[in-house]
């Protein structure tokens, strides 16, 4: 399969498909929710795929050689600021989803903190129309759950629902007042709608740049301590088992909140969680040079932290992985480490960075990664499954799990370019990203 690197390799929702028929030859197919894998043709006529062609198919078919190649259910990432409205000098729904679709994702859930925030239906409609015009893949827009996402005052959450968030969020912000989070979650719990909080006790991290330890003190930069993250864990906990309601905890770095997690899962409280591609494989010793790129929130840990997200991840105490996408133009980044904002950009090496360290170097197997990146997500959103199984929509990426290649700035379709990964080799790449059988990227 040739690569194309035009224009040409995206497509919006809106354009009608280009192969009502495929034939993909050869695939080493993996569906980790039908717990499949074995090497066959998949077939896809209309969107959807076929368990045996009719006549005259494999005649007018467009076929695709994908010998050395897996074929897999498409990402679902829970965690992308797209930018739009307000700061699209940054991202776009157009820019953002085409970075997703290149990086295998024909699934993302975009945070509300734009400008203006989403905390209103007509701001939510504005973005549903913007997503209808521009967006290559679906995105499922979130409303936040107080407004201005300034944790003062509860957002209309009926109505936010009503207009269509999938979720409620403040984004990259914590509910600091647990009365007011009480009561968020009581209105979630008889909508049901989850809660996605990014855990964060600010009164802890003012001024903090990194994490706090051994590396902060040799810098002399301003701590971020993990107690910060386990108290707002361990208060969501509490509030998620004394309502009832479904709150799904953002990002966790911290070793100890995986226990806490843990806990709170042995007695059946209905909490989920996620880790990052960048918490997993990279830590506190990053910031050596005082690189912006490095610069994010939550802070990068230890190393006895990472190796516990991992550990969380294999035993099940972490559902899945989210990228947490967050661009800033170069201008923003280019600054002292004090002043730089927080956050990295994600989408188009997420699956790469996964492979790279967690299969390549972990062992760890391509029917759990894509369990973390695929099943698990669309399950704590209640979405439908992504199957590879006749009748079901053919929204599926083509990897090779073994190519290397280099992370290069100017290769990003995102409009920022703050990457941890520039310049760096992975193992692992999306050749094609499929929606509904139509090639989205490649």
């Amino acid at each position: 399969m040739k690569r194309d690197d035009t224009e040409g390799r995206f497509s919006t929702m809106t354009q009608s498909g280009t192969n009502a028929k495929l034939w993909i030859k050869g695939c080493r197919v993996i569906d980790p929710v039908n717990r499949v894998d074995e090497t066959r043709d998949v077939y896809v006529e209309d969107g959807v795929y076929v368990e045996e062609p009719g006549a005259g198919f494999r005649e007018s078919a467009t076929c695709i050689d994908a010998g050395g190649l897996c074929l897999a259910p498409s990402l679902t990432d829970l965690q992308v600021h797209l930018r739009e409205p307000g700061d699209t000098h940054k991202e776009t729904i157009r820019s953002g989803t085409r970075a997703a679709a290149k990086g295998g994702f024909t699934r993302v859930v975009c945070m509300p903190n734009t400008r203006p925030p989403c905390d209103n239906p007509g701001n939510l409609r504005l973005i549903h129309d913007i997503i209808e015009r521009d967006a290559c893949v679906e995105v499922f827009p979130t409303g936040c759950i107080t407004l201005g996402s300034l944790g003062e005052q509860l957002a209309p959450i009926g109505s936010l629902k009503n207009a269509g968030a999938i979720a409620l969020s403040d984004g990259g912000h914590c509910v600091q007042n647990s009365e007011l989070m009480r009561r968020a979650l009581e209105y979630a719990r008889m909508l049901d709608m989850v809660v996605l909080d990014h855990c964060q006790d600010t009164s802890l991290t003012q001024k903090a740049v990194m994490n706090e330890g051994v590396w902060s003190l040799k810098l002399g930069l301003r701590g971020w301590p993990h107690e910060a993250e386990d108290l707002m864990v361990s208060r969501d906990v509490i509030l998620s088992e004394k309502t009832g309601a479904r709150v799904h905890l953002q990002n966790i770095s911290s070793g100890s909140a995986v226990d806490i997690i843990q806990r709170a899962k042995n007695r059946g409280v209905r909490v989920t969680a996620e880790v990052t591609p960048h918490h997993l494989s990279l830590t506190d010793a990053c910031v050596a040079g005082y690189e912006s790129r490095f610069k994010m929130n939550p802070p990068l840990r230890t190393e006895e932290d990472r190796r516990r997200l991992i550990e969380g991840l294999c035993s099940g105490v972490i559902d899945c992985i989210a990228c947490d996408h967050a661009p800033h133009n170069e201008d923003d980044k280019d600054m002292e480490f004090d002043y730089a904002p927080f956050g990295v950009i994600g989408l188009e090496t997420a699956f790469g960075v996964v492979l790279t360290h967690l299969h390549h170097e972990e062992g760890i197997s391509l029917m759990r990664i894509l369990e973390w990146m695929s099943g698990a997500p669309d399950r704590i959103l209640g979405l439908p499954a992504k199957l590879v199984s006749s009748g079901v929509p053919a929204d599926f990426i083509l990897f090779d799990p073994a190519e290397e290649w280099e992370v290069r700035q100017d290769d990003f379709v995102s409009i920022s370019r703050n990457s941890p990964w520039t310049g760096k080799k992975l193992r692992g790449r999306v050749r094609a990203t499929y929606l509904k059988g139509r090639r989205v990227y490649g």
